[in-house]
């Protein structure tokens, strides 16, 4: 049992409300400065929230249950006081990040999913799109939108991750946060056709064994993908969230490939070539392969390994006092269900288990929750995640040991943050 198992969390809000503010202080050993700088933050906020409702042109009423509400509207919209954003990076076309640090639950809004493009957002017109399969085919056929909506579909729970998610951990920086260190993960509701029951249709040549995935970008992002994975779980997604696919993701299809590499899940797809080999295209060669520490490469490693992250207390959050809190974070895996996650306070020294938040779904975002008894002293916090195949996520140590310098992609190291006895917050550079 660790120190903070041993000791009962803080009482109840009724217990809280019967001491006077003094003695709250002094149970807590808050100093008067910590409580300044709290009351500095409060107004802080105020302010913000009065400068939000401004910008929407809103005013919040003394009492709202004596004035009437605004009117319905056709399409919904936030409270005006929470404004979740996405954190564009490398400029306006290449990437923009989910505010990890900012969701419940685990599904992403639509709107938060992150972003990668080669090429920027193409305009496509769902009328005029089709997707041709064809080569190693008896039926080669082309299948419009309307023929993929009359065919039976599922709808998955999946997350989605960029293989150079956390990459930017080697170039660290302490005032990173969630969203910026590993905000390329998304998770989102998926609905589509089985690719399965396409190639079912037209008829694959059991010779086959690869097929290649193209999309209409102006990049023509182009992947080839291992036969198998068609017929395992490989998804035509033309839906996401309960409405159709947004155009960052798709519009109006794209190639979903659970638990895969984010760039093989192809976007605006339009072709598919069924063959026997890969077709070693330029995104394949060029980029998507790690050179290891032996001289060789790694390359097709399309599946995402299991990876967790804390979303809280994590930069850019304080910790305003002393006491009970609860660490919070996201672990997932490519390979299937997360089976555990450990939350360490001593920087690996010991660890203990975190709880799961259910539902806990194959290839899809986990949540965990750990309370934590904080003392005011330095704390190192880390999360550890095992998957249903019995694999452990590694130190950054331990996976630069097996790949070597030159790997830039799969980056799923643990991820340190340093609590300061000031209550802030900051990534440590090595896990």
């Amino acid at each position: 049992m660790t120190p903070d198992e041993r000791e009962s969390p803080p009482p109840g809000p009724g217990e809280q409300a019967a001491e006077g503010s003094g003695r709250k202080a002094e149970r807590r050993g808050i100093s008067r400065r910590t409580m300044l700088a709290g009351s500095l933050a409060a107004l802080g906020m105020s302010a913000l929230r009065e400068a939000r409702l401004a910008v929407a042109g809103l005013q919040e009423p003394a009492d709202p249950t004596r004035v009437p509400g605004r009117p319905v509207s056709e399409l919904g919209m936030r409270a005006p006081t929470e404004s979740p954003r996405r954190v564009l990076r490398d400029g306006a076309q290449g990437v923009s990040l989910t505010p990890l640090q900012d969701l419940r639950g685990i599904v992403t809004p639509a709107d938060l999913h992150f972003e990668r493009h080669h090429a920027g957002v193409p305009a496509v017109d769902p009328e005029r799109w089709s997707l041709l399969i064809h080569g190693m085919v008896e039926r080669p056929r082309v299948f419009t939108l309307e023929d993929l909506k009359r065919l039976p579909s599922v709808s998955r729970l999946w997350f989605l991750e960029c293989s150079g998610n956390g990459g930017k951990f080697y170039d660290f920086q302490a005032d990173w946060s969630p969203q910026q260190i590993d905000g390329l993960t998304s998770t989102s509701e998926w609905t589509g056709v089985p690719l399965a029951l396409l190639f079912r249709e037209v008829g694959v040549d059991p010779a086959a064994s690869w097929f290649l995935a193209e999309g209409m970008d102006a990049a023509v992002m182009a992947r080839s993908i291992p036969l198998e994975k068609a017929h395992d779980d490989a998804l035509i997604a033309y839906g996401q969230n309960g409405e159709a696919i947004r155009p960052e993701q798709g519009y109006p299809a794209r190639l979903f490939l659970p638990g895969w590499e984010g760039n093989a899940n192809v976007k605006w797809i339009r072709r598919i070539e069924v063959a026997d080999r890969p077709f070693m295209t330029r995104e394949e060669t060029s980029r998507y392969t790690d050179p290891l520490a032996d001289g060789s490469a790694r390359q097709f490693s399309f599946v995402m390994d299991a990876k967790s992250t804390i979303t809280f207390p994590a930069h850019p959050a304080i910790l305003p006092d002393k006491g009970w809190w609860e660490i919070q974070g996201l672990a997932w895996s490519g390979r299937g269900r997360i089976t555990g996650v450990e939350v360490t306070t001593d920087g690996g020294r010991s660890w203990a288990p975190a709880r799961l938040q259910e539902p806990v779904l194959p290839r899809c975002h986990t949540r965990f929750r750990r309370l934590w008894n904080w003392r005011g002293d330095t704390a190192l916090l880390a999360s550890r995640a095992t998957d249903e195949t019995g694999y452990v996520q590694p130190t950054l140590k331990q996976l630069v040991a097996a790949r070597g310098q030159g790997t830039q992609y799969h980056n799923n190291g643990i991820r340190v943050w340093r609590v300061q006895p000031d209550g802030r917050v900051f990534l440590e550079p090595e896990g």
